[in-house]
């Protein structure tokens, strides 16, 4: 690499940093909005969803004019955005959030990170094919790295809530779905249009459970700063220097930065919250952390995927 090219790299790197950053503290924000303003999880996605899906597909508009309308003209497409929005991003944000009501924001992002896992799973099983040394390097280290964040190296002890480890799973297991389900969406049309589409249409079939016309929690200047931060930086902003980051440094360069969300959400977790987060768990952390370095590293083909928001 010259040295003009690595130059020319800095603005992707430091975008696709600052999208994982963004990412990370947004979740400690959701954490501060249900345990200090008493915000319900599912109404918080609801919104979300809603204002999120809908300025992204203002971007769209934007960038592509008609052809952001695009998925709509086939009914093959129609069922495969449908199905994206209604079970794969409502599935996504609202295990992920309501992981974080029952724990805290550093172990629900970490949890959900060994999604790649089952991803690696999936395409073993669909391809009939055995994993690779790596993956299955990358397993072992996913699986320490979830015993010792939720046991404390203790067989007979749980440190968090039976149930905040099952929805941290689920949320693994739907960010699994979220990564697969699109790829031949996003390879005919936009991230954005169809991430857009995905929260407009996830958004709007959660409302009918959720009643987002009620306001949920304590509105005061902070739950105000916070859902604000959450909507335009840990979405907008985020999915917009992610994208960016991709174009300029390549999708697999700018996923594996992205790996430092879960250490965003910790940060934040520790220094804002005071969450107890102990050595063992900074271990454990960094096991899932090598984990998704080593499937990200180890893609072949690089398949596209929606951003993760």
């Amino acid at each position: 690499m010259t040295q003009a090219t690595a130059y020319q790299k800095i603005p992707g790197i430091l975008m696709a940093l600052s999208s994982a950053i963004f990412w990370g503290i947004s979740g400690t924000c959701a954490q501060f909005l249900f345990e200090e303003k008493n915000l319900d999880p599912a109404w918080l996605v609801t919104w979300r969803l809603i204002i999120g899906g809908s300025i992204l597909i203002l971007f769209s508009l934007s960038q592509e004019r008609k052809a952001a309308f695009s998925v709509w003209k086939k009914p093959i497409h129609i069922l495969q955005i449908l199905l994206f929005g209604i079970v794969g991003m409502v599935a996504v944000q609202f295990t992920y959030f309501y992981s974080i009501s029952l724990s805290n924001s550093a172990t629900a992002t970490i949890l959900q990170y060994i999604g790649p896992v089952f991803v690696v799973a999936f395409y073993a099983v669909k391809n009939r094919t055995w994993p690779i040394t790596t993956e299955y390097l990358a397993l072992i280290l996913a699986l320490s790295g979830i015993f010792l964040l939720v046991t404390h190296e203790s067989f007979d002890l749980l440190v968090i809530s039976k149930d905040a480890l099952l929805w941290g799973i689920l949320s693994a297991l739907a960010l699994a779905f979220y990564t697969i389900q699109p790829v031949g969406l996003l390879r005919l049309f936009s991230p954005a249009a169809i991430t857009g589409w995905g929260m407009l249409i996830g958004g709007f079939t959660f409302s009918i459970f959720t009643q987002p016309w009620s306001l949920s929690g304590l509105w005061d200047g902070e739950t105000l700063l916070a859902f604000a931060y959450i909507i335009l930086f840990g979405t907008v902003l985020s999915f917009y220097f992610f994208l960016r980051s991709v174009s300029i440094i390549g999708a697999t360069t700018a996923s594996l930065l992205c790996s430092v969300e879960p250490l965003s959400a910790a940060l934040t977790a520790v220094f804002w919250l005071k969450v107890s987060f102990l050595g063992i768990d900074w271990i454990g952390t960094i096991l899932i952390l090598i984990t998704v370095a080593l499937l990200t590293w180890n893609k072949k083909d690089k398949k596209a995927r929606p951003v993760e928001i």
